[in-house]
C-alpha cells in the first residue's frame, strides 16, 4: 500500500514557531518532485519537541498542502499508548491516509508489550499502519514474529519503516509475511540494498531536498532498471551519509537552510552543527551540485 518513496519531512520553525509557509513551500516541492508522500511529525519533524497541539496542526497543514496529490503518512506513535492512540484518532479525523507507528521508546517494553501496545493503537483507527522499529532511538526491536503476530490479528497493520540498518532483517520479515507487507528502507544509504532484498521503497530524510532524485532511485529499482538506480546511490551516497554527521534533523535543517529553504532554527535540546560538520555538509552539498 505505502510503497515508493515518502518523505520524512521537516517541521521548520520560525522566531520558535511552525512556519507554515516555509512547510506550505516544501511540501509542494515534495509533490513537484514526484514523491509518493510525506511523513510529517515523524523522528525528522521533530516530533518530541512539539506540544499535542503543534503535533496535530503540523499533520493538518500537511494533509491541507498535500491537497490529495500524494500520501500523508502521519507520524503519530509514542512511548504511552493513549498518547498514540489519541495522536493517531486525531490524524484520522483530520483526513491523513495512514500512520507510521514507533516503537515506545525510553520505557523499553517486552515483545508482548509491543504486541499489546500496537494492538490497542491498531483496533482504536480505521487508518492503516506502518510500524517504525528504529532500535537505535528506542532501545527494542519490534521482532519478526512480534510483527507477523500483529499483521496476522490485526488487518490495518501493512508495513513496516526498518531503520535497524540490517538488510538480513529484510529478508527475514519478507520470508515471514511475504510481498503483500510492505517493508520501506528508514536509511537512505540502505534504500537500494534493501530493495535488492525486497523492501519496496524508503521513508526519506534525504528527499527533503533531494526528492525527484530520491523517487527516481526508487522507481528504477523496482522497474527493472538497477543500473540507472546504483548509478543515482552512488552519486549521492555522501550526501546521504552526511546528512547523519550529526543527529537527524540537525543537518537536514541546516541543508535545506543553506539552499534557502527554511530558517535554520532548532528547539532545545537539538542544537546547530559544529562548524566542522557544517562545512563537511556544504562541500558534499556542492560536490552533489545542490550548492553554488
Amino acid at each position: 500500500m505505502f510503497t515508493g518513496t515518502y518523505t520524512a519531512i521537516v517541521t521548520p520553525f520560525k522566531d520558535g514557531k511552525v512556519d507554515e509557509l516555509a512547510f506550505e513551500r516544501l511540501v509542494r516541492a515534495q509533490i513537484k518532485g514526484g514523491v509518493d508522500g510525506i511523513v510529517p511529525v515523524g523522528t525528522t519533524g521533530e516530533s518530541p519537541t512539539l506540544s499535542f497541539e503543534e503535533h496535530i496542526y503540523v499533520i493538518e497543514l500537511a494533509i491541507k498542502f498535500a491537497a490529495s496529490k500524494i500520501r500523508v503518512l502521519a507520524g503519530t506513535g509514542g512511548n504511552s499508548t493513549d498518547e498514540a492512540i489519541y495522536l493517531t484518532i486525531a490524524a484520522e479525523r483530520a483526513g491523513a491516509n495512514g500512520s507510521l507507528q514507533v516503537a515506545p521508546y525510553y520505557n523499553k517494553p517486552t515483545q508482548e508489550g509491543l504486541f499489546q501496545h500496537f494492538r490497542a493503537i491498531a483496533y482504536a483507527t480505521k487508518l492503516p499502519i506502518v510500524l517504525y522499529s528504529i532500535p537505535g532511538r528506542c532501545g527494542v526491536e519490534i521482532g519478526v514474529d512480534t510483527v507477523k503476530r500483529l499483521a496476522r490479528e490485526c488487518k490495518n497493520i501493512v508495513g513496516i519503516k526498518e531503520a535497524g540498518g540490517n538488510a538480513d532483517r529484510v529478508s527475514q520479515l519478507r520470508a515471514s509475511l511475504g510481498l503483500k507487507f510492505t517493508v520501506l528502507s528508514g536509511d537512505d544509504s540502505l534504500t537500494l540494498p534493501f530493495m535488492a532484498v525486497g523492501a519496496q521503497g524508503v521513508v526519506s530524510v534525504a528527499s527533503n531536498i533531494i526528492p525527484r532524485e530520491v523517487a527516481h532511485l526508487v522507481q528504477a529499482f523496482a522497474i527493472g532498471k538497477p543500473s540507472v538506480a546504483l548509478k543515482l546511490h552512488d552519486k549521492f551516497y555522501p550526501l546521504f551519509k552526511d546528512l547523519f554527521i550529526e543527529t537527524n534533523p540537525v543537518p537536514i535543517k541546516a541543508a535545506l537552510a543553506m539552499a534557502g529553504q527554511i530558517e535554520e532554527e532548532y528547539r532545545l535540546p537539538l542544537v546547530p552543527m559544529n562548524p566542522k560538520n557544517r562545512e563537511t555538509l556544504k562541500a558534499t552539498l556542492k560536490a552533489c551540485g545542490l550548492l553554488q
